[in-house]
Order: C-alpha cells, then sequence, then structure tokens
C-alpha cells in the first residue's frame, strides 16, 4: 500500500472528512482491520484565508510549497491538496515537489466524463466559481459546458462558506438557499452539480435534491485510495 499524502485544515472542518473518507475506502476494498497509510500536515487556515482575500496567491502559494515539501520529506508518495479553491496554486507547488499531485479538478471531470455529463453547474468560493483556474481546467482538459450561478447567488455561497461551514454551522436556512441556487442551474440546463468547495457536501447531501451532486472530497478521497491501493 502507498503513503497518501494530505495537504489539509482549508478548512479541517472539510480534512476531517478526507480522512474518514479514505479510510473507509481502504477498509472496504481490503477488509479486515485495514485502514489507509497517511501523511498530513495541516495550516493554519486564518493565515490562507487573509492571504485569499488579500489576493496575494505568491505567498499563498509559498506556505502550501513549504507544508508540500514536508508531506514529501515524512514519506508520501502522492500529494492531495485537500481544497478546490487552493489548486490555484497548484502549479507551483507540482513545479517543485518529487510527487505525483492528484488535481481534484482532474479527478472530477473524468468522474463526469464516466457519467456522460456534458453540461454541470459549479458551487464553490468565489475564486473556485470566477476564475479560470479549476472551471477553465474542466472546460478545457474535460471539454465540460459549466455554469456558475448569477452575481448575487454567488456572493451567498461565498459568504456563507467562509462564515459558516468553515467554522463548524450547519444552519437549515443556508441549506434552503444552497438547494434554492442548485434549482436554478438545473432549470439553466445543468444536469448535475459540482459540490465544488470542500466544506459544501458538509451542508448539502445527496438525498436532499433530485439533482445529481458531485462531492468533490468524496471523489478526491476516492482517486487517492485507488492510487494507493494500485
Amino acid at each position: 500500500m502507498k503513503t497518501i499524502g494530505l495537504l489539509g485544515g482549508m478548512s479541517w472542518e472539510s480534512t476531517q472528512g478526507y480522512y474518514k473518507a479514505i479510510n473507509e475506502g481502504v477498509k472496504a476494498k481490503l477488509g479486515g482491520l485495514h485502514s489507509a497509510k497517511i501523511v498530513l500536515v495541516s495550516v493554519d487556515f486564518a493565515e490562507i484565508e487573509h492571504l485569499q482575500h488579500q489576493n496575494d496567491w505568491e505567498s499563498c502559494a509559498q506556505i502550501l510549497l513549504s507544508a508540500s515539501l514536508n508531506v514529501q520529506s515524512a514519506g508520501a508518495d502522492c500529494l492531495l491538496i485537500c481544497t478546490n479553491t487552493m489548486h490555484k496554486v497548484a502549479p507551483t507547488i507540482e513545479e517543485k515537489i518529487n510527487l505525483p499531485l492528484l488535481h481534484i479538478a482532474d479527478a472530477t471531470g473524468q468522474t463526469l466524463l464516466n457519467a456522460n455529463i456534458i453540461k454541470v453547474g459549479l458551487l464553490g468560493t468565489a475564486f473556485t466559481m470566477e476564475q479560470d483556474f479549476y472551471k477553465g481546467r474542466l472546460q478545457d482538459e474535460f471539454s465540460l459546458d459549466v455554469l456558475t450561478p448569477n452575481e448575487e447567488d454567488r456572493a451567498e455561497v461565498h459568504r456563507i462558506i467562509y462564515e459558516e461551514l468553515c467554522k463548524g454551522q450547519l444552519l437549515e436556512s443556508s441549506k434552503e438557499r444552497y438547494l434554492d441556487i442548485i434549482k436554478k442551474l438545473q432549470a439553466q440546463g445543468a444536469q448535475a452539480v459540482i459540490l465544488g468547495c470542500t466544506e459544501i457536501g458538509l451542508l448539502v447531501k445527496q438525498e436532499d435534491t433530485e439533482v445529481t451532486l458531485f462531492d468533490t472530497t468524496a471523489i478526491h478521497a476516492e482517486t487517492a485510495v485507488d492510487f494507493a491501493l494500485s
């Protein structure tokens, strides 16, 4: 079994979901008392969040690169950045480490193709929904038609992530708002919706809606399990 490297803490609320999903995935495949070999380096999200909203992505990249090198030094065989948004700095990290980086957008894009999805809605932070590092990768590498909510809804999705979900607050009113936005994306022709922030799956579950949801945390974790056991 290979050792999975996790770069977490963005937020820790979702990183614990990675840890649980990966271990459950290994147990499901191997049975018995098997669990995953994991190296986890976790950062202080307050520092990252401040730099994000200052648009200082270079400083973000240096913090995550340093943490990634620690993951590598600890003996990991691959690296997962346990957040969608911070894949904005993935190229900087990938260039400097000697590990395969399992990119969350690639894992998601391939899963969508396997499910014959062509037109998909995307929820995430404003950075993920509005910038090209994630949405553009899905469009360019996987020929997906990616829809995002309108400006007002994007702002609300973003606010709920940072002010509530990253603090462990799961409010029914926010779930209803998300479900309403998901319905709007379906009305625009989305065959499914990507939960493109690793915290969203804490609030919105498949049983809450008839629209097919693709939870990036679950997809990314499954990709890690497949790598570890390959």
